[in-house]
């Protein structure tokens, strides 16, 4: 709706969430005004690289641009079977969300309702080369991408080869799911591209704990890895 048309809401409940059209954002009413829950695109944390600039963080979004819920599946069945969106957390934990943002099919990046905030958008496999190629190459740019560390407090796995993050990207290593399990959260980062592959599957690139590369590839569109949004 409008923001003529949510302003002519009488008494609105506290709770209500609409979506408003002339924002373009989500809003939860709370005891006396409307407050957004979409933040804006200036807000988030970014990272300049060259001529692109990156969100500094995972995706943890659980709603589609227009407002629409993405489904949470936890269900091994349900996902292994999925056609459409949908997100989980890795191990189906929260506390790993909190740590690496949510992990999506990508049914849900390829949904036109549009997964990534107003102002950004998911990367196609072209920019994912940009960025490789701003950084040097795919030899050496996986370590000026991946958080530097291993180990407790660190969220990477040793050895965590040639990390640095002197890129400022700050990759995580959140695992992935796959029709069969959850796996190697800690020692992988996947993320995907907006890019096709065949008609079952679709690019991604790939951070790893034992190298300072990074990878591309494309896999299964059920698979759920992690999403980072470039800036229109």
């Amino acid at each position: 709706m409008t923001t003529g048309q949510r302003d002519a809401i009488a008494s609105p409940a506290s709770g209500l969430i609409i979506y408003n059209t002339t924002t373009n954002s989500l809003e939860i009413r709370n005891s006396s005004a409307w407050v957004s829950l979409s933040p804006a695109a200036d807000a988030m944390p970014t990272i300049q690289i060259g001529t692109q600039k990156w969100m500094s963080k995972n995706l943890d979004v659980a709603f589609y641009r227009n407002g629409d819920p993405i489904p949470q599946v936890t269900d091994p069945t349900a996902w292994a079977n999925l056609t459409t969106g949908a997100w989980c957390y890795y191990n189906n934990d929260p506390i790993q969300g909190g740590k690496f943002g949510k992990l999506y099919n990508w049914y849900a990046i390829n949904d036109p309702r549009g997964l990534a905030p107003q102002g950004w958008h998911i990367p196609n496999d072209e920019e994912w080369t940009t960025l490789e190629t701003t950084l040097g190459g795919s030899s050496v740019a996986g370590g000026k991408m991946k958080e530097a560390g291993s180990g407790v407090p660190f969220n990477w796995q040793s050895p965590n080869t040639a990390a640095d993050n002197s890129s400022g990207w700050a990759g995580l290593p959140g695992g992935y799911r796959v029709t069969n399990g959850f796996f190697d959260v800690g020692f992988y980062g996947n993320w995907w591209s907006s890019t096709e592959g065949s008609t079952t599957t679709a690019w991604l690139c790939n951070l790893r704990s034992g190298s300072g590369s990074i990878f591309r590839d494309y896999l299964n569109r059920r698979n759920g890895f992690s999403v980072r949004c470039l800036r229109d």
